[in-house]
């Protein structure tokens, strides 16, 4: 059955065949690489890790930027059937050693930014470190190139991209050839993403947001711009300059963009889809970028572990006043929402989400017992609650986690979030779980405001907003005011809860509610 599973390397190779002179690479420099110079570049690394005694299913760690060395990497360990563990580089010491102990990695790549790390992380296992700086080059430039057989194939893992949680140590998350190779048909046929497309890939490449379109847009013969981070003018250089494929926006990066693209008149060359997350991003925000860019956004739903599956086929049109946020299943999956009693959940009803598909991780390293758990009955237990409407879209609900259970009630952080973010004030807004003496939890709100309105004023208005639109035990019991930039995210931008709930105690020196 061999001859059923096909590599990422292989399909690289065939985009190099019909097209050796097309662009693959914009470094951050603006330095470009063709097809045919990757690959040799790619084959030196491949004889170079060959030689180092490196074979299939052994592990080598990456810590840098994002430059053409990460993918190069990547794809020589395509090549040669080993295995690349994508360190995010926000972690602390501790974290950064628990994932390198994790997987024990036989080599070490660090950019020079991250050169410090070798000592910190050097075990007995890691053979050698590695620097890209200008003796990585002299290997490039006199290492033979590898020609022998393709060594990685289908079900192989080719990357462990870290996933954290609000407690506990981050898990890694293994994806396959098959997963990457699906990832990116499901692109192609979702959003219409093509070989003349350019992918901009600013978010860090340890995350599945860049990592893999950088990986799709070579097996389908595009090109990948690498942005050191997000960084306004370059990406707006960007959109001026290519046809862009899919222009990732997290929130907290949009206000800063939109006043960016305020100061000039733009001239377009295209972009397919832009976004993320809408459900985090305040709705003025949305219209704003949709129509300054002239490109849909992007209403998803998927996650490290499937890829835009289940339910990323929804663009928000341009420019629209009023819209929702439900989300479309997408192609090539299937999905199913179980209740608390592990029945299908009905219409309307609360219930986990539940995936099959191609585009699945493989399950988390080393976790025997997390992956029985979470692949149970044969279905990927998310851990995200959703629940369908009449029409067959789905409605996020919010994390299974984040559950605030308050004198019997359900209580869901993102619908009051919801709620508040639909005020013109309010620039952003998280809700989490504080104790209370009657109650055992409620929720309490924490936002940042657009104007300077009286705080007081703007309180006001929201607790008249969320008495309007929610039930009352659900309305938040406390609302806190926060400069944005104060509020912790993650290198993707998601907010994290467990480090807003230390701020309410530290800054707030709020325990409890009554």
């Amino acid at each position: 059955m061999q001859s059923s599973q096909l590599s990422v390397a292989e399909l690289f190779h065939l985009q190099v065949k019909k097209t050796p002179k097309s662009t693959v690479i914009i470094d951050k420099n603006n330095k470009k690489y063709s097809y045919s110079e990757f690959l040799k570049r790619v084959l030196s690394l491949s004889s170079y890790l060959l030689s180092k005694g490196l074979r299939h299913g052994d592990r080598v760690a990456i810590i840098s930027e994002n430059c053409m060395e990460y993918l190069e990497l990547e794809m020589a360990a395509a090549k040669i059937g080993i295995i690349v563990a994508a360190i995010n580089w926000r972690l602390s010491d501790n974290e950064m050693k628990y994932c390198i102990n994790l997987v024990k990695p036989k080599i070490l790549f660090l950019s020079e930014r991250y050169k410090n790390k070798g000592v910190v992380l050097s075990k007995k296992y890691i053979q050698s470190i590695i620097l890209y700086n200008k003796n990585y080059e002299e290997i490039i430039k006199n290492t033979a190139i590898y020609n022998g057989p393709t060594l990685g194939s289908g079900e192989d893992i080719l990357l462990i991209l870290y996933t954290s949680g609000t407690t506990g140590n981050p898990k890694g998350a293994m994806i396959s050839h098959r997963a990457f190779i699906s990832r990116a048909m499901y692109c192609v046929y979702e959003y219409n993403i093509d070989k003349d497309d350019v992918f901009p890939a600013w978010a860090p490449m340890f995350h599945m947001a860049s990592t893999d379109l950088a990986i799709g847009s070579v097996i389908i013969g595009g090109s990948i711009a690498f942005v050191d981070g997000f960084k306004s003018e370059q990406i707006i250089k960007l959109i001026k300059t290519y046809k862009l494929s899919w222009l990732v926006l997290m929130p907290g990066m949009i206000e800063e963009l939109l006043g960016e693209l305020k100061k000039k008149k733009l001239s377009i060359k295209g972009i397919k889809v832009m976004g993320a997350m809408a459900d985090l991003v305040p709705k003025k925000q949305i219209k704003e970028i949709t129509y300054l860019l002239k490109t849909p956004y992007l209403n998803s739903f998927g996650s490290t572990e499937t890829g835009m599956p289940p339910a990323s086929a929804g663009l928000i049109p341009i420019n629209k006043q009023r819209f929702g946020l439900s989300k479309i299943q997408s192609s090539f999956c299937q999905v199913k929402l179980e209740n608390e009693k592990g029945m299908v959940a009905k219409i309307g009803e609360v219930g986990e989400c539940l995936i099959k598909g191609p585009t699945l991780f493989s399950g988390y390293w080393n976790a025997k017992e997390t992956n029985k758990h979470d692949f149970r009955g044969g279905w990927f237990h998310m851990g995200d609650l959703m629940k369908r409407n009449d029409n067959g879209t789905l409605d996020f609900v919010d994390r299974s986690k984040y559950l605030i259970k308050s004198g019997g009630e359900n209580i869901y952080p993102a619908e009051i979030e919801r709620v508040l973010l639909g005020s013109k004030n309010v620039l952003e807004a998280v809700v989490v779980k504080i104790k209370s003496l009657k109650w055992g939890e409620v929720p309490l709100a924490l936002v940042s405001v657009y104007n300077n309105i009286s705080n007081e004023i703007i309180k006001d208005d929201l607790f008249k907003l969320c008495r309007n639109k929610l039930a009352g035990y659900k309305q938040p019991k406390k609302i806190l005011f926060i400069d944005e930039k104060d509020i912790p995210r993650s290198t993707t931008g998601k907010v994290q809860r467990h480090l807003v709930e230390e701020i309410i105690f530290k800054k707030f020196n709020i325990k409890s509610l009554p």
